[in-house]
């Protein structure tokens, strides 16, 4: 890899290893988190508030992904990275050493905000340092971290549950970030942008309350609250009308945080679009899989786990193989038309599977899916990041992060409501009224379900496969609609050079002129 870094003379090796080694740790944190949160609760208590320790991360990385992102635009993205590296660290540590459950929800929040701007800006700054026409190799190899993080995630959190302690899942992070931090520091140069920096208060308040809003309502509906009542619907009333409120002041914002301008990016508007439809439809079937594999065919949580593989597997092949052909090429629009077709193709196979379905078919089912979105997610950023002007660059690549976020979160709670909402219609009608189930069983808790007698449990999981299969009927519609959008997905010629040395050769232009316009 001998592609140099602008003025630097540094290899982007380096500084991509970096890049890539935060990624995997940013995912790498949640997936062990949760096989640690039943020792989590066993030693600080608070089951009822668990949720929040996934919920909080949420909801802080996604709101300052945009901050981060505008802000780079204007102050640069080297400083800003290793500040929210920092914050991410800091975050860790201070969730090693939480002694209640509320100390570790906050905590957890305080990495979220780090966690944020590090993914969003690891993704901008391989942008910064690759040429458009090598972008695909670079972004596809960063995606599939994802994967790493998947696969690596229940083995670490087990042996670290097991056999140290739950806070070594916080504090694992502590060497690897200082390690990335400090690869980044000794070897990332980008050109400043001489931009002057107005932070967008009004927008980051909106922004972020709406977000908070609609994501807590997403989160909360079908679960605590039902989806009628006044609490949800106030949220979702609440968060529409801040978002309205955001986009009339973005309008006539100069350094808006997400510039209405780009939206007349046709290659933006696409992906923003196909983002938060095929967002949903993608993270909502992800989510439910677990179910169906554990409740529907018996698997165990670890077997789950593997039994997801083939759809890990096809994801990471298929988004580096797209990348590299992408770099050999020099075309990327047939590639996310194709994935995408692909996925409504592997949704229609989902809508097959049943209470007779063998493990074996539903793995590749997966893999069909899989491969559609290896081929189409990455892709869709990548042409993004290869149209959009460069002093936008940051802002750019945090809104179709934010889109596909918001897509995925609403995605996730809409069809597990959906999923609970059917168990709860055919549990009647399946056994008799009086029998009383207990909650984890109509939760999907597997230990529950085997214990009841056969015939109890036959219709419990006849319930849950009549209602997985309501899920993934309503996701192949999205996927159409998704695949429409991607269709009118311009084709912008892959530029010869990187974001960072285009940014360089116009702030240098710029220089020049100056004395003359004085």
């Amino acid at each position: 890899m001998q592609v140099r870094l602008p003025g630097s003379g540094q290899n982007v090796a380096a500084v991509f290893g970096a890049l890539l080694l935060t990624q995997i740790l940013s995912g790498l944190d949640t997936i062990i988190l949760v096989t640690a949160l039943p020792t989590i609760v066993g030693d600080l208590g608070g089951l009822r508030e668990l949720s929040w320790v996934i919920t909080i991360y949420l909801l802080t990385s996604t709101a300052v992904s945009p901050l981060a992102g505008k802000l780079s635009d204007m102050m640069g993205r080297k400083a800003l990275f290793q500040i929210s590296l920092a914050v991410f660290l800091v975050g860790s540590a201070l969730s090693g050493q939480s002694h209640s459950l509320l100390e570790l929800i906050l905590f957890r929040g305080v990495q979220g905000v780090g966690g944020g701007g590090m993914g969003v800006l690891g993704r901008t700054i391989v942008a910064d340092i690759v040429p458009g026409r090598q972008l695909g190799r670079f972004q596809g190899i960063l995606t599939s971290s994802f994967a790493i993080s998947s696969v690596a995630g229940p083995l670490v959190g087990g042996l670290l549950v097991d056999h140290a302690s739950w806070r070594w899942i916080f504090y694992i992070n502590m060497p690897i970030g200082l390690l990335a931090m400090a690869i980044v520091g000794v070897t990332l140069d980008l050109p400043r942008t001489g931009r002057r920096v107005r932070v967008d208060i009004a927008g980051s308040v909106l922004m972020t309350t709406s977000m908070s809003c609609l994501l807590l309502a997403t989160t909360w509906a079908g679960t605590r609250f039902g989806w009628g009542s006044a609490q949800i619907v106030g949220l979702l009333v609440g968060g529409c009308l801040l978002a309205a409120a955001f986009v009339v002041v973005e309008a006539r914002t100069k350094e808006a945080l997400l510039p209405v301008h780009l939206f007349r990016d046709p290659v933006f508007a696409v992906a923003s679009a196909s983002g938060l439809v095929l967002g949903m439809a993608m993270f909502g079937a992800w989510t439910v899989m677990p179910i169906f594999l554990q409740v529907v065919t018996g698997a165990s949580a670890t077997n789950s786990g593997l039994l997801l593989l083939p759809l890990l597997i096809s994801f990471t092949v298929s988004s580096v193989a797209t990348g590299f052909l992408i770099t050999h090429y020099g075309r990327y629009r047939a590639y996310p038309i194709v994935g995408t077709a692909l996925m409504v193709a592997g949704f229609l196979l989902y809508t097959r599977m049943g209470v007779s379905t063998s493990r074996i078919e539903a793995s590749v089912y997966m893999a069909v899916v899989g491969t559609g979105i290896g081929l189409m997610l990455e892709v869709l950023t990548i042409a993004v990041q290869n149209s959009i002007h460069p002093r936008d660059l940051g802002a750019a690549t945090a809104g179709v992060g934010l889109f596909n976020s918001l897509g995925g979160s609403f995605g996730t709670a809409v069809y597990l409501s959906v999923l609970y909402g059917g168990v709860a219609h055919w549990l009647p009608r399946l056994l008799p009224r009086s029998l009383h189930l207990s909650a984890g069983v109509r939760q999907g808790s597997p230990t529950g379900i085997r214990a009841l007698a056969p015939g109890v449990r036959h219709a419990v999981i006849d319930a849950f496969a009549r209602s997985l299969h309501t899920v993934f009927v309503w996701v192949v519609p999205l996927g159409v609609v998704g695949l429409l959008i991607v269709l009118v997905l311009p084709e912008v010629p892959l530029r010869e050079q990187s974001a960072a040395e285009l940014l360089a050769a116009e702030v240098g232009v710029e220089a020049e002129l100056q004395p003359h316009a004085r």
